[in-house]
């Protein structure tokens, strides 16, 4: 239907308390009762555009998370207009609670310019969106298995209550019951739930970001799924937006990680439209603690 996006009214809808100060909302928190990060770099790219003209569009942003974020008070949002240039202006935002940042982003923007200088890599073949199950609807079919252990249940109808303003449908989903190792890669079609419409492309970049955050970490996991999950948190987050989207329309989400030590996780992404046009490109890279399964001890 013609419902507003979530996204846009409450999530990235920042309250401005002065010309470069803002204080945004949260939404949804994640079961580890932390900030989620994709909303933290959503809300500071809202707060680094305010601070641009209309003409400007961002094309990149490289950002560091600090400190935990607490979802029990708002997130105040710092911007400094580091530089303005004819063709690139850089803004530099900074997420407060309690005193103390808890994240630090640069963004830069650029005005229009054309190129003969193009390429890009080829999108995946993968099933249109219409041919795959959402989230949901494969979390359900697990439910209904009478033989699905009772842990399982209850991890499975804790995420199924999770409100994520995200549509996903994933491409070759894993068996979340199985420990065998997997490659380190996985397709998503994402778009933001509700409707946006056309606006201005830096309203679909701030959404785009607030959704390549959502379980892309997870990908460095898959080759070590016999491990048990201590501890996950993203240590840095950047972006690259290279071609207008629409992120209420699907998109596909190509998720890899290269390289996974020393308690650290690498991944990269590739966002494209439909049409197989490469819209942004995301790296992150990630604290990753475990510990072992009870039939993994050596006791």
């Amino acid at each position: 239907g013609d419902l507003r996006s979530v996204l846009i009214t409450s999530v990235l809808n920042l309250e401005r308390l002065e010309l470069d100060l803002f204080r945004g909302r949260h939404h949804w928190v994640p079961a580890t009762q932390r900030l989620f990060g994709g909303q933290i770099v959503g809300q500071a790219l809202v707060a680094a555009a305010h601070a641009v003209s209309r003409d400007e569009q961002v094309h990149s942003l490289h950002c560091y998370f600090v400190r935990t974020g607490d979802p029990k008070v708002p997130v105040l949002y710092e911007v400094e207009r580091t530089r303005t240039g004819k063709s690139f202006s850089v803004r530099s935002v900074k997420a407060i609670q309690h005193g103390k940042p808890i994240f630090t982003c640069q963004a830069s923007f650029q005005l229009s310019q054309g190129s003969p200088v193009q390429h890009q890599f080829t999108m995946p073949a993968v099933p249109p969106p219409e041919e795959l199950l959402t989230q949901e609807e494969l979390i359900e079919k697990f439910l209904q298995n009478p033989n699905l252990a009772e842990r399982y249940r209850k991890h499975l109808t804790k995420i199924q209550a999770q409100d994520v303003p995200i549509d996903i449908k994933p491409v070759n989903p894993p068996d979340i019951f199985c420990s065998e190792s997997q490659e380190p890669k996985q397709l998503f079609w994402v778009r933001a739930r509700g409707y946006i419409g056309e606006t201005d492309m830096k309203v679909h970049c701030c959404v785009a970001a607030y959704i390549s955050d959502y379980a892309f970490l997870g990908t460095a996991l898959l080759p070590h799924r016999q491990y048990r999950i201590k501890f996950m948190v993203s240590l840095d987050h950047s972006m690259w937006f290279h071609a207008p989207f629409r992120a209420d329309h699907w998109m596909l989400y190509e998720c890899e990680s290269p390289w996974a030590g020393g308690c650290r996780g690498l991944v990269q992404g590739r966002l494209w439209r439909r049409d197989g046009v490469l819209a942004a490109t995301c790296a992150q890279e990630g604290v990753i603690r475990v510990e072992e399964t009870p039939n993994q001890s050596k006791l």
